[in-house]
């Protein structure tokens, strides 16, 4: 995998989780932690997208979807 280095700055408790994150679920860096923490992250964004692109309706959408379907053809 390509990496790039990255310096952060943490408070010493969120420091402390990490490593006892890490060392509980046997994993093998800190980096590989907040990687974990950062992909949860992306993907509470992409699900909170999803159910407000979901949220959308367009009524004009039903009618277009079904454009020359009717019951018979199922």
């Amino acid at each position: 995998m390509l990496a790039e280095k990255l310096s952060i700055s943490l408070p010493p408790d969120t420091v402390a989780f990490i490593e006892s994150y890490r060392e509980s679920h046997a994993i093998k860096s800190r980096s590989q932690v907040v990687e974990l923490a950062l992909r949860k992250l992306r993907e509470q964004e992409l699900e909170a997208a999803y159910r407000e692109a979901s949220g959308e309706y367009d009524p004009a959408w039903e009618q277009a979807a079904a454009d020359g379907l009717n019951d018979e053809a199922w």
